[in-house]
């Protein structure tokens, strides 16, 4: 087993440590930069075919990796192993706001452009097809933000991300991924398999509020301690005490968890209204059309039974001798 003492311990924790305190985390940085370098060459591409690109997406989708990669190799990963409170804010981050910045810079759009021909019809067939289809499905789509955090806490997951450097990273990459396969197919600005209503991503939303109360209430009311061993053996020196820093975690998974969920609670709140209004105005349309329909129908019906010539002499004649009101003073 290895131990945090094992990697050197690094000073007490404070504020401006988390800023000043780095560590180098390999998988992370990699994939970030092959993630960034193939959504600038998209949006590049895009840009140059003339198609338009807001610049707020290409904003949003740079800060989730710029964050992604602070969370993994600032002084919250130096502490990450150290800490329970330090995991829990890596938890919330990893999993709902780094995947939501993500999400919201369309990168399934801009990474497709890196593909020519064939190949990039065929990775949009693929994200339209089956897979796309199975993540949409909103019990799927929950599963994925609310199970995580339970399976890090109440399985070895935990024990073995702090002893460990494979199941760090994993821990690392995994609550990324799982955030990201939900927020693409809620937020639904890249290509997808199927259509949802953005009410069930509310009601999903809502859920995982109540998963995460639930989490955050056992963690800081119960008093069974996680991994006691290892914190036992870390023999930290400083700071709180093991069971109230698992206290402090759990309040933090349970509050900056719900904070973490009010934009894209909004977010989906306004689509909601924009689509309702969309759809008020195609039934608007269709209506109007009927009515137009209806009306055609009607003067053909009366031309047929009244006859060219009479139909003629209607639409000829004075419009307050066809008006019913004045139908009995100047009508024949």
């Amino acid at each position: 087993m290895r131990l945090a003492g094992e990697y050197g311990m690094p000073p007490e924790w404070t504020l401006g440590r988390v800023f000043t305190e780095w560590q180098w985390e390999p998988v992370v940085a990699v994939l970030a930069a092959l993630a960034l370098a193939g959504y600038l060459l998209g949006v590049a591409r895009l840009r140059r075919a003339g198609e338009p690109w807001a610049g707020g997406r290409t904003f949003a989708f740079v800060s989730g990796v710029a964050l992604w990669v602070f969370t993994t190799c600032s002084g919250i990963g130096v502490y990450e192993r150290v800490l329970f409170t330090d995991r829990a804010v890596q938890a919330v981050v990893l999993l709902m706001v780094v995947p939501l910045l993500l999400a919201m810079g369309a990168p399934v759009t801009a990474l497709v452009e890196g593909f020519a021909g064939r190949h990039r019809d065929r990775v949009l067939a693929a994200l339209r097809g089956r897979v796309s289809k199975v993540l949409m499905f909103p019990l799927v789509s929950t599963v994925l933000l609310v199970v995580p955090p339970w399976l890090l806490y109440f399985t070895d997951w935990y024990r073995l991300s702090l002893t460990t450097d494979f199941y760090n990273v994993l821990f690392h990459v995994a609550f990324v991924a799982f955030g990201l396969a939900y927020f693409w197919p809620r937020l639904q600005i890249d290509p997808v398999g199927r259509h949802y209503h953005p009410m069930i991503g509310v009601v999903i939303t809502v859920t995982e509020v109540i998963f995460d109360a639930a989490l955050g209430f056992i963690l800081v009311f119960g008093s069974h301690l996680l991994v006691p061993d290892y914190w036992a053996a870390l023999a930290r020196p400083w700071g709180m005490s093991a069971q109230q820093d698992q206290s402090w975690g759990g309040a933090v998974l349970w509050g900056l968890g719900d904070i973490a969920g009010l934009p894209f609670m909004v977010a989906l709140i306004v689509r909601v209204i924009r689509e309702e209004r969309v759809r008020t105005v195609q039934v608007d349309r269709e209506l109007d059309a009927q009515e137009a329909a209806e009306a055609e129908a009607a003067e053909a019906r009366t031309a047929v039974e009244t006859g060219p010539a009479e139909a003629s002499e209607e639409q000829d004649r004075p419009w307050w001798e066809t008006d019913p009101r004045f139908a009995g003073r100047y009508g024949k």
